[in-house]
């Protein structure tokens, strides 16, 4: 009985040793690792300049540049310890939203549209200026599908919004995630 009570303190002990040593061990990284995907090293990167983004596009919306410009916003400072700069940012993000579209994606048995696509692209210029290696200019592209028989205004802004929030993870994965 003794001896059990005196190998369970020695468990104990080790166990709290060891989660000690971890803790120690992952504090003294430089490189933050988190659940949402981010991987920065916040001693060389720390503000981020995003321009906003206007839109070039033949067919608009009128709130869409809002809301994408604020959800991109939103995207890195609720996932980032990055600071928001308007000029000399460690990392920078500009572009235009340069398509928004609609067309027919399904016909029904009577040769009638079933179903419409929305689609939003936006082209995006991103500069690293700390490692100039992975700067890049790309398109996102986001689509979602409403029934015909509705009409888009009763159906855009919640598409919308839907598909901004899609590009703006497609655009912090391809920026601050590099798996």
């Amino acid at each position: 009985m003794i001896w059990t009570t005196i190998n369970n303190n020695k468990v104990r002990a080790c166990k709290a040793m060891l989660m000690g040593m971890l803790l120690l061990s992952l504090s003294a990284c430089s490189i933050s690792y988190s659940f949402n995907g981010a991987s920065i090293d916040y001693s060389k990167t720390k503000t981020i300049q995003i321009s906003d983004f206007p839109i070039r596009s033949n067919y608009v919306w009128g709130p869409m540049a809002s809301i994408f410009n604020n959800q991109l916003k939103d995207q890195y400072a609720n996932h980032t310890k990055l600071q928001q700069v308007k000029r000399n940012g460690d990392l920078k993000l500009e572009g235009e939203i340069t398509r928004y579209e609609q067309r027919n994606k399904s016909v029904s048995a009577e040769g009638s549209s079933a179903q419409v696509e929305l689609s939003i692209t936006v082209n995006v210029r991103f500069t690293n200026n700390v490692n100039h290696d992975e700067d890049f200019e790309k398109q996102f592209t986001a689509s979602q599908s409403y029934d015909s028989k509705l009409s888009l205004n009763a159906v855009q802004e919640e598409l919308v919004t839907q598909m901004i929030k899609d590009i703006t993870e497609q655009i912090f994965n391809a920026t601050v995630a590099n798996w």
